[in-house]
């Protein structure tokens, strides 16, 4: 895949000088989509990380058209983005719908679900840091097992995150996929994919944060990879009910074998008060999740 690399659209749509945080695993995947997606791309934002990353009014690090959205009415107001733009007949532009977990497992879900029902045209991205984490990292419905938030009530949280992919899988939409910046060629190929297809695709994007999960910014490029190499967070599509593993996930399943989920919890201070029986059963869930795709996967 790497003669993609003179592909990639050379044009930046995101000024040096954010306010993102050092190290943002978000502003390492949103450079690639907004490369991917181009000019005539609207953004709907939720209060988010993604709020920070654009600025404030009337300054802003991103050159194109965004909208800042009620926490829970990101993909509702999306929609009605779309609406409009049927009425002017524009199909040239893209409604990109940019939300945190929290505004997606959580605080979004209604307003996803019903838009993913009614097979919106639109493209819907879960930028998943497994928190709330510009409020100050409470737990979310994506906060893995045995992980420490500022809210998790006895010292780690105790239950799996919800398993999201499933979750809009069953909403039957054309497209799903998995990314992460650790692999941008990957993501990049992939949001350029769902630009082009009709639609509600939805697109999750693994998204390691310094801060919140307690780690040098340096790394997070090394963090993302390990999830993948675990097996913790596999890169995927599924196409019309049809899954497939791309990338590095698509060699693990032919030919490698995945690192023991140790190598990625330890790295990381959310998981300092994790038991050994959590990580038993962290690694259990992720080894059935493994299993359960490439048994489904059509490689």
């Amino acid at each position: 895949m790497h003669e993609n690399l003179f592909k990639i659209n050379e044009k930046e749509y995101i000024l040096p000088g954010s306010r993102a945080c050092q190290g943002c695993g978000l502003s390492i995947a949103y450079r690639y989509i907004l490369k991917a997606l181009r000019e005539n791309t609207i953004v709907a934002i939720p209060p988010s990380c993604l709020c920070v990353l654009h600025g404030l009014y009337p300054n802003t690090s991103v050159t194109v058209p965004a909208l800042n959205i009620t926490f829970a009415g990101n993909a509702a107001s999306a929609s009605g983005i779309v609406a409009a733009l049927t009425a002017l007949n524009r199909p040239d532009i893209t409604v990109l719908a940019l939300s945190g977990d929290g505004g997606t497992y959580d605080i979004g879900i209604q307003s996803l679900s019903g838009a993913a029902e009614r097979n919106t045209d639109f493209i819907f991205a879960c930028y998943d840091n497994e928190a709330y984490m510009n409020t100050g990292t409470q737990r979310s419905g994506a906060t893995p097992m045995g992980a420490v938030t500022t809210t998790t009530p006895v010292l780690t949280k105790k239950d799996h995150k919800k398993d999201f992919i499933r979750i809009m899988e069953a909403h039957n939409i054309p497209y799903i996929a998995t990314v992460s910046p650790a692999y941008p060629i990957d993501l990049y190929e992939k949001f350029v994919k769902a630009k082009r297809i009709k639609g509600t695709r939805y697109i999750q994007i693994d998204t390691p944060c310094p801060p919140g999960w307690g780690y040098p910014a340096k790394d997070t490029v090394k963090i993302g990879k390990l999830a993948v190499e675990t097996g913790i967070f596999p890169l995927l599509e599924i196409e019309d009910g049809k899954l497939r593993l791309t990338g590095r996930s698509n060699t693990l399943s032919v030919k490698g074998k995945r690192m023991p989920i140790i190598h990625y919890v330890e790295r990381q201070m959310r998981f300092r008060k994790m038991s050994i029986e959590q990580l038993n059963q962290l690694q259990s869930w992720v080894d059935k999740r493994w299993n359960d795709f490439t048994n489904r996967a059509d490689n």
